[in-house]
């Protein structure tokens, strides 16, 4: 077993510059969030579309039962052995693979993979357990067109975080074989909000509220048990469990989603690492910043690892 846990520091910067960048991104935040959630939705395609779009990449459409998807490829050779299926955040209620592609086309570069990413059905229209049920779909498609479980590196950011866990609970759950490794970028491990930097992070975080969250978890899972381990996957038993890399700034209320994840993921003998990112926000990796494009050659450097 390997046990990393480190915390990586940005390169000295003035206190002053990152309390500036924290404020943008709080402004930038708060453009894109919005209590009517069509507008919502329709302000995180426009940023997906304004910064994940590259001529390096490779967009195509596919369909996956009714459900519409895309990979993303680098229009170059690349390896086409292992696959990444990647689950978008969003709070289970807004994001889509047009969003994401402000991660999708960073992981497809830095990897030189194939992702294939899935707009899952939201709520409040499609409350839990919709969102789970596709990701399943979406693994299944995987193996149907022959690509092994462990072909496969399952990855996601926030509540997509949350999705990659509950997806590979559910296949262990079912006596399936787990896929190649995890990669989590600031994940959403628990709904029931129990971790300390809830509260410690509140006044710093830019971009997640109490608020926020509360809306929704009301949106999602109104009315179940928020320790289900399939909602709250920090509740879940980790035994046998795939190589797992987290990624979390230490400036985000969900810090504790991940320190206590990497924890848990310890005791169940998991080789798992945590990096910490000094000064970063909640799914900062969006970002197009140094930093961003340094956590995903880390990203990189981790599935080279297991793929070996």
């Amino acid at each position: 077993m390997t046990i990393h846990h480190k915390v990586l520091l940005k390169k000295a910067s003035p206190g002053t510059r990152n309390q500036s960048m924290m404020g943008l991104i709080r402004k930038v935040h708060g453009m894109i969030e919005s209590t009517d959630i069509e507008k919502h939705r329709q302000s995180q395609d426009h940023v997906g579309a304004l910064l994940g779009n590259s001529k390096e990449i490779l967009i195509r459409s596919v369909k996956i039962q009714d459900m519409e998807g895309e990979w993303v490829s680098v229009n170059r050779a690349h390896m086409k052995k292992y696959v990444i299926l990647y689950c978008h955040g969003g709070g289970y209620s807004t994001g889509s693979c047009l969003y994401a592609r402000t991660l999708t086309t960073k992981i497809a570069s830095s990897t030189s993979m194939d992702v294939l990413c899935f707009d899952y059905r939201l709520a409040p229209e499609n409350p839990y357990p919709a969102a789970i049920n596709d990701a399943m779909a979406a693994w299944n498609y995987l193996m149907l067109l022959g690509y092994g479980a462990r072909d496969v590196i399952v990855a996601g950011d926030s509540a997509g975080g949350n999705m990659a866990l509950s997806l590979v609970l559910k296949l262990k759950e079912e006596e399936r074989i787990l896929p190649r490794g995890l990669v989590l970028m600031s994940p959403w491990s628990d709904l029931t909000s129990s971790g300390k930097t809830h509260k410690s992070r509140a006044e710093v975080d830019p971009v997640l509220d109490a608020q926020y969250l509360d809306r929704m978890i009301h949106n999602y899972v109104e009315g179940q048990d928020l320790n289900n381990p399939l909602i709250s996957p920090l509740f879940g038993d980790f035994t046998g469990f795939p190589p797992t890399y987290i990624q979390v700034g230490n400036n985000e209320i969900l810090l504790s989603d991940s320190t206590m994840l990497h924890k848990k993921l310890i005791e169940a003998n998991v080789s798992v690492k945590l990096d910490i990112f000094e000064g970063m926000w909640h799914v900062f990796q969006m970002s197009p910043l140094k930093t961003a494009y340094d956590a995903m050659e880390k990203n990189a450097e981790f599935i080279y690892d297991i793929c070996r």
